[in-house]
C-alpha cells in the first residue's frame, strides 16, 4: 500500500504559491531566497517526493558558460542554495546539521541552511522517517529516529569521540588524530599511529567500496 505524505502545517510558514513569483517555476521558487515555507510535491509517490526535495536542498553550483562546476554558496554563514547569510546560534533548537554535497550523503559543506532551506530540510528528513517507518510496519507517531548527523556545537564543545564517530568521520576523509603531548612518551607515540593508521584504513575501504583504483605506470603506457 503507498501513503502520501504531506507536511504537518507550521506556524509562519506558508504555502510554496503563496507570495511566489510567477515567472518561477516549482524547483527555482523553492530553491530561491525567501521566507519560511512548506514545500508542496509535485508527485504523490513518496520516493518521487523524495528526489524532489533532494533537488531543492542540493548546493548551488557555480556556472561558466554554461558548464557547472564547484559550489557557489560553499562559506561559512552562508545557505548553500540560496546564497542568504545566516548565523546560527549554537543553542538554537532549529539550527539544521551540516549540509552535505549530495543532501542524502556526501562530505560536509563549509556553509549552512537559512531559516527558508533549514525548514525545507526537516521537511526532507520527516519525508524520510515516514518512508522508513512505513517499510517496517511502524507507526511514525512512534517512530523516533536516531541522530543523523554529527552536530557537536549543539550540546557545547565536543570533548571526545566514539569508535562510531571515528569511523563515520574517516570514511569522510577527515582526518582524526588525537592530542599530541608536548613531550610524547612510546606509549602515548603508540596509540596515536594506531588512532591514525585506524583512520587511514577506515578512508581506504571506502574508495575501494567505491570502485576507486590507482592507475599503474602499465596502465598509462596502455592509455598512451
Amino acid at each position: 500500500m503507498s501513503m502520501q505524505f504531506q507536511p504537518p502545517s507550521l506556524i509562519g510558514a506558508q504555502s510554496a504559491n503563496t507570495g511566489m513569483n510567477p515567472f518561477l517555476d516549482r524547483l527555482s521558487a523553492a530553491r530561491a531566497a525567501g521566507s519560511v515555507m512548506i514545500y508542496e510535491y509535485k508527485s504523490v509517490k513518496p520516493k518521487k517526493q523524495l528526489k524532489e526535495i533532494i533537488k531543492v536542498l542540493m548546493p548551488e553550483k557555480k556556472k561558466l558558460l554554461g558548464i557547472k562546476y564547484g559550489f557557489k554558496y560553499n562559506v561559512k554563514d552562508r545557505c548553500v542554495v540560496c546564497g542568504t547569510q545566516k548565523n546560527w546560534d549554537a543553542g538554537d533548537s532549529m539550527r539544521p546539521p551540516l549540509p552535505l554535497h549530495k543532501v542524502r550523503k556526501g562530505y560536509p559543506m563549509r556553509g549552512t541552511y537559512c531559516e527558508k532551506h533549514a525548514q525545507i530540510h526537516r521537511q526532507y528528513e520527516m519525508l524520510e522517517q515516514q518512508m522508513l517507518a512505513e517499510e517496517h510496519g511502524l507507526s511514525f507517531s512512534a517512530y523516533i529516529p536516531s541522530a543523523r548527523s554529527l552536530n557537536p556545537l549543539a550540546s557545547g564543545p565536543m570533548t571526545g569521540l566514539k569508535q562510531d564517530d571515528i569511523t563515520s568521520l574517516s570514511s569522510l576523509g577527515w582526518t582524526i588524530k588525537p592530542p599530541v603531548a608536548l613531550v610524547e612518551t612510546k606509549e602515548e607515540e603508540l596509540f596515536r599511529l594506531i588512532i591514525e593508521t585506524y583512520g587511514i584504513n577506515s578512508r581506504m575501504k571506502t574508495l575501494l567500496a567505491e570502485g576507486t583504483r590507482v592507475s599503474s605506470a602499465q596502465d598509462e603506457e596502455d592509455v598512451e
